[in-house]
């Protein structure tokens, strides 16, 4: 059965590990082209050596989102090699948690470099490509810490909620060029060993169940199907419920 993914160029960033492994996966499944980039070649490498053990092709990119200069020549370099590029993912980020008064502005910058500015600059370039092609979708991995918090979060709420305005702002500017542009809000996403989970761990959930990579990656396919291009400028929360759950303490 011919899919709509059959020959799409799917770029997915933090692809070494958790989530990002498992949307190359998802992708590469519906017959997409995964183009993997990660900072950390070993666990990049892993991540395409599963993808070749299953029979997909996949080109990877060792890149640090943290890096401007690294991700303009990356996004250059698949333009050279493949010509076209049709789904971005901007899935990489990381959270130093730490107090407040003793966060430093280096290691706030380290954050918000990462988590927002690598995704603008990402979904910068690779705008011009889907332009020059047609149009195209990008998401961007946000999180529930976008809409609320843990103490000591500063910097990745900051990061993940700035990825949420970023999200609407860039919809509204690359809609004539027929790209969409949207986000995803992840709650608990259980990327180790998902049978040592505990049994309240699941039933705080509303959903009664922690959530697992692929509930993001069935997210994705949606948010990127050309046939949803309605959906443009918004954020889908996968939480199983828990950012509209009250909780007291009895």
């Amino acid at each position: 059965m011919q899919s709509i993914y059959n020959d799409k160029i799917v770029l997915i960033t933090g692809a070494g590990a958790g989530i990002g492994r498992t949307l190359a996966t998802a992708f590469a499944e519906q017959g997409a082209t995964p183009v993997l980039v990660d900072k950390d070649a070993d666990a990049l490498e892993q991540t395409g050596k599963q993808l070749q053990t299953a029979g997909y092709d996949s080109l990877s990119f060792v890149t640090d989102m943290s890096k401007p200069d690294e991700i303009v020549q990356m996004l250059l370099d698949v333009e050279l090699m493949l010509g076209r590029l049709d789904i971005v993912i901007n899935n990489a980020g990381f959270g130093i948690w730490k107090s407040p008064y003793d966060l430093s502005v280096d290691e706030w910058d380290s954050v918000v470099n990462t988590n927002l500015r690598g995704t603008f600059v990402c979904s910068r370039e690779a705008a011009k490509i889907m332009r020059a092609g047609g149009g195209g979708a990008i998401v961007n991995i946000s999180s529930t810490r976008a809409l609320m918090s843990e103490p000591n979060s500063e910097a990745y709420a900051a990061s993940k909620g700035g990825i949420l305005s970023l999200t609407h702002a860039m919809a509204v500017s690359l809609g004539p060029d027929r790209i969409t542009v949207n986000a995803i809000c992840p709650g608990w996403i259980e990327t180790g060993e998902y049978s040592k989970l505990r049994t309240e761990d699941h039933s705080q959930h509303p959903a009664m169940r922690v959530g697992r990579p692929e509930d993001i990656a069935r997210a994705c396919l949606y948010l990127t199907d050309p046939s949803n291009d309605f959906v443009t400028g918004t954020h889908i929360t996968i939480d199983g419920g828990m950012t509209r759950k009250m909780i007291y303490e009895e």
